[in-house]
C-alpha cells in the first residue's frame, strides 16, 4: 500500500502551481482551517479516499489563515471549502444549494465524496464547466 498523504500548500504560489501542474487529473483543494471540526472530518474523508481516486484526482489542503490570497476571490468564508480545478480551469458543480462554485458543506460519507469527484472529473473531461452533482444536497442542508 502506497503511503498517500495530503500535502499542504503553504503559499498562493504553491496553490497556483498545484493547479497549473496537473494536465490529466482533477485538482482538489480543501481550503479552510485545519483545527475546524468540519475540516478535520473532511480531511479524514479525503485522506480515506485519496488512494482510490489518485488515478483521476489529486488532493491538496490549504489553510486560509496561512494563505489568505484566495479568500476574497473565491469567497472562502466557510469553515471548510472544497474547490475543483481541471487543466487550470475552475470546475463548478450544482449541488442544489445555490452555490455552484464550491463544496462548502460537510460530506462525511467517503463513497459520496468519491461519486462527487468522479462526476466532476467526467464532466471536466467532456469539456463541461458546470456539472450536476450525483445527489441534490438542498434538502439535507441545515438552515
Amino acid at each position: 500500500m502506497g503511503s498517500v498523504f495530503l500535502p499542504h500548500l503553504h503559499s498562493g504560489w504553491h496553490v497556483d502551481q498545484a493547479i497549473l501542474s496537473e494536465d490529466e487529473r482533477l485538482v482538489i483543494v480543501r481550503f479552510g482551517r485545519d483545527y475546524e471540526k468540519d475540516c478535520m472530518i473532511t480531511d479524514e474523508v479525503l485522506f480515506g479516499i485519496a488512494e482510490k481516486v489518485k488515478n483521476f484526482a489529486t488532493i491538496y489542503l490549504c489553510d486560509i489563515d496561512e494563505v489568505p490570497d484566495f479568500n476574497s476571490m473565491y469567497e472562502l468564508y466557510d469553515p471548510c471549502t472544497i474547490m475543483f480545478f481541471y487543466r487550470n480551469k475552475h470546475m463548478m458543480c450544482d449541488f442544489g444549494t445555490g452555490n455552484n462554485n464550491k463544496l462548502n458543506f460537510l460530506v462525511p460519507d467517503k463513497q459520496e465524496m468519491i461519486d462527487i469527484i468522479e462526476t466532476i472529473y467526467r464532466g471536466a473531461r467532456k469539456g463541461k464547466g458546470l456539472v450536476i452533482s450525483p445527489k441534490d444536497y438542498s434538502s439535507s442542508r441545515r438552515p
